[in-house]
């Protein structure tokens, strides 16, 4: 159900309408039928891509090269306590100019701009040249294992190669546009178990606390300089984020300590290389330790090209500010497209509420990311 007291632009129309369907990752709960019928409409082929729990479609127009495609996930993250919303997360409202609702910025909005984008694109220019695409999951907020990584094997598979790719994430800081992801940094996790000797606190000698050897370890590993950073990339960053330890008696000296990390690394490094300098230096501190790592995106980059030309300009025509070139944040489905050889960019609504309580976005910068979209379309794909 969604506020309908006023009617709003076609695009604040598209997005409160998908806003009210519950996705809660990896649910779609019918968002993908509602974009695929207004694809369908305007000459889209639609190819469905089911993997596990998890729903995906690639859509088409068009045969012929260059290939610009449209990413991003109808799955939102939990909504948290309901009774902390200023009104239901799934019921869509326009109050003081902003639209609320799970998913208004990340990224139910960006969908409904890129679909009536190409609306208005594909009615203006019916015969542009090469061919534009949608790649749609609802496993972005989840594992990310069965959505836009499977989408992009299967197109390898049959090298159907994308050129171009605007991915819908909020990209955002101040108001649409000032920032573009032109890359982000790998992510790189890590579960170390130590293991000791349980015993008595009154008898130390006769047992091993790893916690005691741990320590200094993990002190050698959050002063270590990884990297310096380049241009595009600050420098990599070491960060605890879990310890585990102790039967919750005060006098038993554990058996083990559990210590889970992560770093998120430069262009500068590569996984291979962060893993043998964290081994080094846990085998330098005498460990005995079982070690368990997870990749979950190597770092990318676009550092020039038309994509990022034609992005700088359509911003500067429809908001008429300029834009700054960033690679913060956390990972994106970006890192399953970019590595293929895509040229890929970030742009979406501000990120100030996402994943909070009361996510909102301002309904007229809807309409403005809609009409950068189309721009987009135009600059690349109209002689």
């Amino acid at each position: 159900m969604t506020d309908n007291l006023e009617k709003g632009s076609p695009t604040l129309e598209l997005s409160k309408l998908l806003i009210s369907k519950p996705s809660i990752t990896p649910e779609d709960a019918g968002c993908q039928d509602i974009l695929i019928k207004r694809l369908e409409a305007i000459g889209f082929t639609i190819e469905k891509m089911p993997f596990g729990d998890v729903n995906n479609f690639w859509a088409r127009r068009g045969q012929e090269k260059p290939l610009f495609a449209f990413a991003g996930h109808t799955d939102v993250v939990p909504t948290g306590p309901e009774e902390e919303w200023h009104s239901k997360p799934f019921y869509p409202k326009i109050d003081n100019g902003y639209l609320y609702g799970r998913g208004a910025a990340d990224m139910k909005g960006s969908l409904a701009a890129m679909v009536t984008a190409c609306e208005r694109f594909i009615e203006q220019h019916p015969k542009h040249k090469g061919s534009v695409a949608f790649l749609i999951t609802s496993d972005e907020e989840g594992p990310a294992t069965d959505g836009t990584v499977k989408v992009m094997e299967k197109l390898q598979q049959r090298n159907e190669h994308i050129d171009w790719c605007v991915v819908g994430e909020p990209s955002s800081s101040n108001s649409v546009g000032d920032v573009i992801k032109n890359g982000r940094r790998g992510s790189l996790g890590c579960e170390l178990t130590a293991h000791g000797i349980q015993g008595h606190v009154a008898y130390p000698q006769k047992a091993d606390n790893p916690i005691h050897r741990v320590v200094p370890a993990l002190s050698v590993l959050s002063s270590e300089i990884w990297c310096e950073g380049n241009e595009f990339f600050p420098p990599t960053s070491f960060q605890i984020s879990n310890i585990h330890s102790g039967t919750g008696a005060t006098n038993v000296i554990p058996g083990k300590v559990q210590v889970v990390f992560n770093f998120r690394f430069s262009s500068e490094l590569n996984e291979e290389t962060i893993k043998q300098r964290t081994e080094d230096i846990l085998n330098q501190h005498g460990l005995k330790y079982d070690i368990q790592w997870t990749l979950s995106g190597k770092p990318f980059l676009t550092s020039s090209g038309c994509l990022i030309d034609a992005t700088v300009k359509a911003i500067k025509e429809v908001a008429n500010i300029k834009t700054d070139l960033s690679t913060a944040g956390g990972t994106s489905d970006g890192r399953f497209i970019a590595p293929t050889g895509t040229e890929l960019i970030e742009l979406g609504p501000c990120n100030d509420t996402i994943h909070k309580v009361n996510e909102c976005v301002k309904a007229e910068e809807l309409d403005m990311l809609s009409d950068m979209y189309e721009r987009i379309l135009f600059e690349l794909l109209v002689d």
